[in-house]
């Protein structure tokens, strides 16, 4: 007895016939990893996917309101007097983007890498190393986007925006959690031991604390700021503290444009290293 013929037969052999972009890099089918990512996030914890949403956020509390009462206001983009807590807020919203999307593309992709072996069985298939890149990179974005949305609830109810502009913090959010998603995902690739894994909270500790996330760059030497200044952190931060405030120059558009070129040298480091890894 036959059994009978899958309704989905049509369509998948159409998907493998087309004609693929970048043969043996990307078949154009990003979103069946994207699929398999939300049944995998469907099925977890919530709290555990949300939970480095709440650094930040106690940072918040803790120095714009405790510290902010003895700080008073603070010069912010264009000399422009803005209370601590209003000062600080922008910076954090960036680092919680960071935290969302590093937390997503550094451990999960360590242990599909090292211990499910997700990607060899994803590479055995149409998929090319750039659709599994894009769709894990994809994915981390979507946590950052999490953590920035839910940042910008808490500023708000804070009344800690205070122009219009600063609606563009969100993209801009999501446009920093690309960058290191990208980075983080093709470093992990070089990781193959929970102690190497250390290594990046061990730089993201310092880049967070260094960042002139609480205080300005200017309290650094003038040497100690260039070293600052080269931090993607750094450059987070102050975008997204130029749009809190509607203070927009080519400056704005720089720290954007860092981020750009971040995300492109993060996507090919992380497409290489992933057909270097399983296509040999």
């Amino acid at each position: 007895m036959s059994s009978a013929p899958d309704p989905r037969t049509p369509e998948i052999v159409a998907r493998l016939s087309r004609r693929r972009p970048l043969p043996g890099l990307y078949s154009g089918n990003v979103g069946a990893v994207l699929e398999r990512g939300y049944l995998a996030v469907r099925s977890q914890n919530w709290a555990v996917l949300i939970s480095g949403f709440f650094e930040p956020v106690l940072y918040l509390l803790a120095m714009g309101l405790g510290m902010g009462g003895l700080v008073g206001t603070v010069a912010g983009p264009g000399g422009r007097p803005v209370s601590y807590a209003a000062y600080i807020a922008p910076a954090l919203l960036a680092t919680s983007a960071m935290n969302g999307a590093i937390y997503d593309s550094t451990w999960n992709v360590f242990f599909k890498l090292n211990f499910a072996r997700l990607y060899q069985a994803m590479l055995q298939t149409s998929l090319g190393p750039l659709d599994v890149a894009l769709g894990e990179i994809l994915l981390a974005l979507v946590r950052g986007l999490i953590y920035a949305l839910g940042f910008m609830a808490v500023m708000v109810a804070m009344g800690l925006v205070t122009s219009w502009w600063a609606v563009l913090m969100v993209p801009a959010a999501v446009l920093v959690a690309f960058g290191f998603a990208s980075f983080g995902m093709g470093i992990t690739s070089f990781m193959r031991t929970f102690q190497q894994m250390d290594l990046i909270n061990f730089i993201l500790l310092p880049m967070f604390l260094f960042s002139a996330t609480l205080y300005p760059i200017t309290v650094y030497p003038r040497a100690v700021q260039y070293v600052v200044e080269a931090m993607p952190l750094w450059h987070g931060v102050e975008m997204m503290r130029q749009l809190s405030v509607g203070h927009l120059t080519w400056v704005t558009g720089g720290h954007a444009l860092y981020f750009v070129v971040m995300t492109g040298l993060g996507m090919w480091l992380t497409t290489t290293r992933l057909r270097a890894l399983f296509l040999r």
